[in-house]
């Protein structure tokens, strides 16, 4: 089952400031890798470059982050059009929720998953057939419940 991951779980993936999330957030994206079920998009590749290389303390050089983009290429992340940004608008008149989040929504269901890993939302709310789940209060092991 293809699984949306939030840019958050990927960043704490790669932070070391956070010990208690850091290691659930690999647990995860272990997981996923080893499934072959993680899927992102665009945006999320974006905001993790962004995030890790500028925001994070430390950081991570641009080179670092760019393997690491490189690699989830592998996850087949989808591109951001007009239907997508659309399908957003859709997500956030329904469910009043950011516009980029709605993004993240709308991306997790045009992908077809049934889960969207993400802190940022509400864990257990479904967005239709996507549902969320909070990585840090469910591990990797869930997937199958």
């Amino acid at each position: 089952m293809p699984v949306f991951v939030d840019t958050n779980v990927l960043v704490y993936a790669r932070d070391a400031s956070e010990p208690e999330k850091q290691p659930l957030a690999r647990q995860w994206t272990d997981a996923l890798w080893e499934e072959k079920s993680g899927r992102l998009s665009v945006q999320v590749l974006s905001e993790f470059y962004v995030v890790t290389t500028m925001k994070l303390s430390p950081g991570l050089s641009p080179d670092a982050a760019r393997l690491d983009v490189a690699d989830l290429m592998a996850w087949r992340p989808l591109a951001i059009d007009g239907s997508l940004v659309e399908a957003a608008w859709s997500v956030q008149d329904r469910h009043t929720v950011s516009f980029s989040d709605s993004l993240v929504v709308a991306a997790a269901q045009r992908l077809e998953c049934e889960l969207l890993l993400s802190e940022d939302l509400q864990d257990g709310y479904a967005f239709g057939p996507t549902t969320v789940v909070d990585p840090f209060r469910h591990p990797p092991g869930d997937l199958a419940a």
